[in-house]
């Protein structure tokens, strides 16, 4: 790095790219650029030279577009291929010209052999330049390159051919033997290798040993990968279970817990679920998307719904760290940009810090077993499931039901604006019949 110019050690951008190329148009130097960049010279000149753009304009001559000899305007020769023993055609009007003559000498352009390396900000490059090869630097395409080859270089295996072919012998070997990786790798240190590296080895084949030659791999099924979780870390600051142990025990008391349950592979459809910590009540809605934008759907739609009610029941929203919960305050304020509840995060991987929506998922399966579909469900059936869990006595309520207690606490009013209504304690039905029965 020079000592001129204090570099920020980060790559280029394509904001950075974009000012390069027109700093080359308006053909400035290197050293005035890397100034402009906080970069060293040598960067940006490499920059150029390895993202630039070739171009070919196959211009020549008149009569041959393909003659790139620097004599082609001069020269006089004549049936040089000696392939007609009378030709007064001259050489330069041939396509074969530039192969056949010994005196060809490719046209070159010392603008493209040292800085700036491009065509850029040369005023011959569009109309009078002769050169067919030329360079230019594009910065789009000189990004676009440099993504490409920063994800390549990260992709593959870090070990040459032979070394693979070395632990290939000695694994395979013993894999046809009985052994398990564990114990390949346990018993040969010198493998350099995880256990977890063995069975991706094996997986993607690049052993000769498959998955079939190991004993119980072939039992387990494939393992559930969830890549929903949320990837700005910034919504946590200050939304972190440790702020909620925090809060006043009477709010963390009377919190909802919210969660989502997924149906079958046959249907986008969710069941965005909450419940009310004090009165154990339960409630469901029908989302056609699991994402962000339909979870702020259901939200306004209960701000209209419930108007003042509503930080009376959200006041304390608990939640997981899934993708579609991942917009916090657009969940916190309503239309007008005033904060009518607050939303904290469960830790990773401790759902029982919300045990309460997660007991209640257990009875919402009763009636939508796992890998039941949801998309002919609509809200109507989501609400009679609710109100049937609703109407059941709760041993932690005194006996009472949580659509008792809520209507203890929150009235009749609150009650309707949430569609529900009590189930007759014997025909209370936590089945699967319930939905069938209703269509």
């Amino acid at each position: 790095m020079s000592n001129l110019i204090p570099g920020n050690q980060k790559h280029l951008s394509l904001q950075d790219r974009l000012y390069i190329e027109k700093a080359l148009s308006s053909a400035t130097s290197f050293k005035d650029i890397a100034r402009f960049l906080c970069k060293d010279p040598s960067t940006i000149s490499k920059e150029v030279k390895k993202h630039r753009l070739s171009d070919w304009y196959h211009k020549g001559t008149f009569y041959n577009a393909h003659n790139f000899c620097i004599h082609r305007y001069h020269c006089r020769k004549t049936n040089v291929c000696g392939k007609i023993i009378l030709c007064g055609i001259k050489c330069t009007s041939c396509p074969s010209c530039n192969q056949t003559c010994r005196d060809f000498a490719r046209e070159r352009c010392g603008r493209l052999d040292k800085a700036p390396y491009v065509c850029n900000g040369c005023d011959k490059a569009l109309h009078k330049c002769t050169i067919a090869h030329k360079y230019v630097y594009d910065a789009r395409f000189a990004h676009r390159k440099y993504t490409e080859t920063l994800s390549s270089s990260r992709s593959g295996l870090n070990m040459t051919k032979t070394e693979l072919a070395k632990k290939d012998k000695l694994v395979s070997h013993l894999v046809y033997q009985g052994q398990s990786p564990y114990q390949i790798v346990a018993n040969h240190p010198e493998l350099d290798m995880s256990v977890r590296s063995v069975y991706t080895y094996i997986d993607k084949g690049l052993f000769t040993a498959r998955n079939i030659d190991l004993k119980r791999k072939t039992k387990f099924r494939p393992r559930k990968c969830h890549k929903t979780q949320i990837t700005n870390r910034e919504v946590f600051s200050g939304r972190m279970y440790s702020d909620f142990l925090l809060l006043d025990p009477d709010y963390r008391e009377r919190a909802a817990e919210m969660d989502t349950v997924h149906s079958s592979r046959d249907s986008k459809k969710v069941l965005l679920t909450f419940y009310l910590r004090k009165e154990k009540l339960f409630l469901a809605f029908l989302m056609n998307r699991c994402t962000t934008g339909a979870v702020r759907i259901v939200f306004d739609r209960l701000k209209n719904r419930l108007d003042t009610d509503f930080h009376l029941l959200f006041h304390t929203v608990l939640t997981d760290r899934g993708s579609e919960f991942g917009d916090p305050d657009s969940l916190e304020t309503d239309i007008y940009g005033e904060k009518c509840s607050s939303v904290f995060y469960c830790d990773p991987m401790r759902s029982g810090q919300k045990g309460g929506v997660e007991n209640a998922h257990t009875l919402l399966r009763m009636v939508l077993p796992k890998g039941t579909s949801f998309e002919f469900l609509t809200q109507w059936d989501v609400n009679l499931i609710v109100n049937h869990i609703n109407s059941m006595p709760r041993e932690s309520l005194g006996g009472r039901t949580p659509y008792e207690a809520a209507l203890w606490t929150y009235g009749a009013r609150t009650l309707k604006a949430l569609q529900l209504r009590p189930i007759p304690p014997d025909e209370v039905n936590l089945t699967p019949k319930l939905i069938r029965f209703n269509h």
